[in-house]
């Protein structure tokens, strides 16, 4: 006798969420552990990590109102600590509060705090993600840029003036204030939006502090 696990395609799709975030919590954690013990190259393990946790986000965010992550974990017996730390708490690569942590650690008129460098991050990777998602209209993309810009803005001894991100950020800026608030980007605007953002991230970690990686 077949057993079905969803009476319609809804249920189908809430299911299929639960999966991906099953994995993804267990792949996170597994690059975790990788990474502590070396298998993984720094730069391997960057990569990876941030493609995890742009998903996390992403999936997270549309079963918001659903389910918690907590409860999530909780209902699967998800055993994931370092995981959950690094998707829940951190929401950074080790790599970066490493290089975050070096940068804290310069003298007080060059330092950058690390929580300022984390933020950025974030507000990196939620910009790309809604670009990534469509999210292309005025009122949804102009206050994560604003966002964006604010965080670069904050560290001042990181990223000069003439830092590439900063630039190109204000100048989509520009753009968007003379948009209506409804108005989308093209698709070739959304393309070009997308490139910028992954060159100035690009730019933004390699101008922080190495930290011996």
């Amino acid at each position: 006798m077949e057993v079905k696990l969803w009476n319609d395609k809804r249920e189908r799709e809430l299911l299929e969420s639960y999966a991906d975030l099953y994995a993804i919590i267990k792949a996170t954690e597994k690059l975790e552990r990788a990474y502590v013990r070396d298998l993984v190259s720094a730069a391997d393990y960057e990569a990876e990590c941030l493609k995890l946790i742009s998903q996390f986000n992403s999936l997270s965010s549309s079963l918001s109102g659903v389910v918690t992550i907590p409860r999530f974990v909780q209902a699967y017996r998800l055993d994931c600590p370092a995981a959950l730390n690094r998707l829940l708490q951190s929401g950074v690569p080790a790599t970066v509060e490493l290089r975050a942590a070096a940068s804290s650690s310069a003298p007080a008129s060059t330092a950058a705090s690390a929580t300022a460098i984390a933020q950025c991050v974030q507000s990196f990777i939620t910009a790309m993600d809604a670009v990534k998602l469509n999210m292309l209209a005025n009122d949804q993309v102009r206050p994560l840029l604003q966002d964006l810009s604010t965080s670069m803005g904050r560290l001042g001894p990181v990223l000069p003036p003439d830092f590439e991100g900063k630039v190109k950020v204000n100048e989509w800026l520009t753009k968007l204030h003379k948009m209506g608030a409804a108005d989308e980007l093209t698709e070739r605007q959304a393309r070009q939006l997308n490139f910028d953002l992954d060159s100035a991230y690009s730019a933004f970690l390699a101008a922080l502090p190495t930290a011996g990686l």
